[in-house]
């Protein structure tokens, strides 16, 4: 029985949803992770990806699916910012919670090209509902592994005698609404530009309410009590947050619009399998968890972060300089793989030095938050290029020969290129330059020890110190 075809409008927004529920869910699940146990928030999140996973591998209705991925996402926003809690609190050592924080990063960067081609063979060799049954198979695995294997933590913003009802009266539940709409309007303005141009009232339209959205948003997070906020002022007041934040733009900015641009690329224009298209994406896997390694080396040689950043985005410029000239299957050796393996390097540097830097610039006890911001950002990025460079491609394509020729690809590969330079530039001119073991304000290495004492597994479940939102740090 086939899967119902979908109209091209839905085709277009579909890939979006799982990114937009997974941002709505993943803002607010930063604040549920520092409230109730991250071990059960990280559990509940790989279940509910496990169970719905399972269901649409029977369901042959396209529309269906589209809901069941977007349920996934919400899943799948639970995770995160609970691992990464987790991880803070169990690698206290700035060298060990920096390798820990890369070995996940790692794990992200191979799943997404083994995924492509695991997902690949079952398609090719099997049926694509294996997908699907193979994600709830390990998402399962996850759900047995974490519940018996992850030591047991109380929350770390609220006190030990706080009443549930009391953690979810805390919870920002107005602010994630204005913050899901901000991201809703967004993500539907750019895909729609890329649909109908920017002239058109269904892009225009949408993007100006955003912006308006955004503000209402630090507005309401600004007035309510800190300890309640979904995303705290006080964040931004720690040295170097704001361009980490900005940062965070940069990896899934690259990585989103590469995977699609490349994989009908090779599949229709060169005519490559599945299989094939998944093999030639192995340089960023491999070079990108290469990278996801080397930058937390670098950190214990007590190297500048923001050294250790610049060298990153140099990677990263000079090998997407590269890609543009790769416009032939004969050119990949050449040119594509070469700039696929430097590029992905420093894209994971890039990635591995505003997550640490942003966990080590902010006390533990807001991690989650943190956690929740950076994956965020990563995510909104990858959606947003994914719009970006579809406009830039169509409309380089209208003029010069159409979807078959490489120019519109190339243009796109520059233009990741002006962004990449662009960041690094701000890099170097708003990025304090310190060492790692002092890259965080006095407030938060105080309230890191204080809260820290000592590292073992057993004393995971003590019971933590909570972290005063109310007075500024130092900056």
């Amino acid at each position: 029985m086939a899967t119902s075809r979908l109209s091209a409008d839905l085709c277009s927004i579909a890939p979006n949803q799982l990114t937009d529920n997974f941002n709505i869910v993943d803002e607010q699940s930063g604040r549920v992770t520092d409230l109730y146990n991250p071990k059960w928030v990280f559990t509940v999140g790989a279940f509910i990806v496990a169970v719905f996973s399972l269901v649409a591998g029977f369901i042959r209705n396209g529309v269906v699916l589209i809901i069941l991925r977007a349920i996934m996402g919400i899943g799948a926003a639970l995770t995160i910012p609970s691992a990464q809690h987790i991880l803070v609190h169990l690698y206290r050592d700035p060298t060990q919670q920096a390798r820990a924080i890369a070995l996940f990063g790692a794990m992200g960067a191979l799943g997404n090209v083994l995924g492509l081609i695991i997902s690949a063979l079952f398609v090719y060799f099997i049926s694509w509902p294996w997908v699907f049954y193979f994600s709830a198979i390990v998402a399962f695995a996850v759900c047995f592994g974490t519940a018996v294997l992850i030591p047991e933590r109380r929350p770390s913003a609220s006190p030990l005698s706080e009443s549930l009802a009391s953690k979810f009266k805390r919870l920002d539940i107005l602010g994630a609404m204005i913050f899901a709409a901000t991201l809703i309007l967004f993500i539907f303005s750019l895909t729609s530009s890329s649909l109908e141009g920017w002239g058109s009232a269904r892009a225009i339209a949408p993007l100006v309410i955003s912006v308006f959205t955004l503000i209402a948003f630090f507005f309401w997070e600004a007035f309510i009590p800190e300890s309640h906020a979904a995303l705290p002022p006080k964040i931004w007041k720690y040295k170097n947050v704001k361009i980490l934040t900005a940062i965070s733009l940069v990896p899934f900015m690259w990585l989103g619009p590469i995977f699609p641009l490349y994989s009908w690329l090779w599949e229709t224009v060169y005519q490559w399998s599945t299989i094939e298209t998944g093999v030639h994406f192995l340089p960023i896997a491999i070079s990108g968890s290469a990278g996801l390694f080397a930058a937390p080396f670098l950190l214990s040689l007590k190297l500048p972060l923001k050294y250790i950043n610049i060298l990153g985005f140099t990677f990263m410029v000079t090998g997407t300089a590269l890609l543009p000239f790769g416009n032939s299957a004969q050119l990949y050796w050449r040119f594509t793989f070469p700039g696929l393996t430097i590029a992905a390097f420093g894209v994971s540097i890039v990635y591995v030095t505003a997550n640490i830097g942003l966990l080590a610039n902010t006390p533990p006890e807001v991690s989650g938050i943190i956690a929740a911001m950076f994956m965020s950002m990563l995510q909104t990025a990858g959606a947003a290029g994914v719009a970006i460079t579809s406009l830039i491609q169509t409309s380089v394509q209208a003029r010069k020969g159409g979807p078959m020729v490489f120019d519109g690809r190339a243009a796109v590969l520059w233009y990741l290129v002006g962004f990449a330079g662009l960041m690094m530039l701000l890099s170097i001119v708003f990025m304090t330059s310190s060492k790692p073991a002092a890259a965080s304000n006095q407030e938060a290495i105080s309230d890191r020890e204080s809260a820290h004492s000592s590292v073992t597994r057993a004393e995971f479940a003590d019971e933590p110190k909570t972290v005063d939102m109310t007075q500024p740090s130092s900056a």
